[in-house]
């Protein structure tokens, strides 16, 4: 299909689930993409694994009383994301053990709760893989809502997250409330993930979330580059995705997020600095253009400079 065939069907009334498909699959790729810097900044990628495993005894709930799938699982992860940062203040079980004791514990629940309702076989499918024929509109403006709510805390909160993120022991020192940030990520995370699931699906929706902030991750030393890098990336592989998608009659989430994948080796290998290709050429002594500063470490990272990957 050419891509003049395919904005035809973008403005095709009779195909009207297709463009709100994209506008869902590009605002929470966008969304993501700024939520997961500080995910792979700080190394919790298996929080985003949880909290997806989470949300899902709330689409259950949801999907039985037939409610909205957005707040159902904003719910249910919101709580879990709040049980897991209090728990993790007892240093005695670290907070990586706690983590999967309530990914596995709310997903068994979930599992439980939506196999009392009836034809729960193909809802559950729905659920773990995404569909994009069944986004109401309302669904439409609340991921948008909550896409600029998540947004708006992020630009608010900046400069704290990434202190906590960076060094939370330099962080307590400087007086930052800790456990609060903590417990506010912790809920931008979740509802990352919560307006991603209906295009991406519960198991996929890890993809959005940290393969673009790592593509970026390997493609700028400056944090503020990478925030800008990561949604510009993520959201270009949903438009791509769901093209090829569309084109080839193959499952929108596995293909946003193999376009997403594509674009991270893409840039392990391409990267001008950190990739394959530019550490081999600095090996066998090519020298480095002229003008072209050193990566910031140290005391810099905290100014907007983050270490430079290894």
């Amino acid at each position: 299909m050419s891509i003049t065939d395919f904005l035809t069907d973008l403005l095709n009334p009779d195909l009207a689930f297709l463009p709100k498909a994209l506008a869902i699959a590009v605002m929470s790729s966008i969304v993501c993409g700024v939520v997961g810097c500080y995910v792979v900044l700080r190394g919790m990628a298996f929080i985003g694994d949880a909290v997806a495993h989470a949300v899902f005894p709330g689409l259950a709930i949801a999907f039985v009383l037939q409610g909205s799938l957005v707040l159902g699982g904003a719910v249910a992860g919101i709580a879990t994301a709040l049980l897991i940062a209090i728990f993790s203040q007892n240093r005695r079980v670290k907070e990586d053990s706690l983590i999967g004791v309530f990914l596995v514990a709310t997903f068994a629940l979930g599992i439980v709760i939506i196999s009392q309702a009836p034809g729960y076989s193909g809802s559950l499918q729905q659920f773990l893989f995404g569909s994009i024929t069944g986004i109401p509109d309302r669904d439409l403006y609340l991921v948008g809502i909550t896409g600029l709510v998540i947004l708006g805390l992020v630009l608010a909160l900046h400069k704290e997250f990434v202190a906590v993120c960076l060094d939370r022991e330099m962080a307590r020192s400087m007086g930052l409330p800790v456990f609060w940030l903590d417990i506010v990520l912790y809920i931008l995370v979740t509802l990352a993930v919560v307006i991603s699931l209906q295009t991406i699906g519960n198991i996929l929706v890890l993809a959005l979330l940290i393969t673009p902030a790592a593509a970026a991750r390997l493609l700028t030393d400056r944090l503020g580059v990478m925030m800008l890098l990561a949604p510009v990336l993520g959201g270009t592989s949903a438009l791509v995705g769901l093209y090829l998608s569309w084109s080839y009659d193959t499952p929108v989430g596995g293909t946003i997020v193999l376009v997403a994948t594509a674009v991270f080796l893409a840039a392990w290998l391409l990267a001008p600095r950190h990739g394959l290709l530019a550490k081999h050429w600095r090996r066998t002594g090519i020298q480095r253009p002229s003008g072209e500063a050193e990566p910031a470490t140290g005391r810099a990272a905290a100014t907007g400079h983050i270490s430079p990957m290894r």
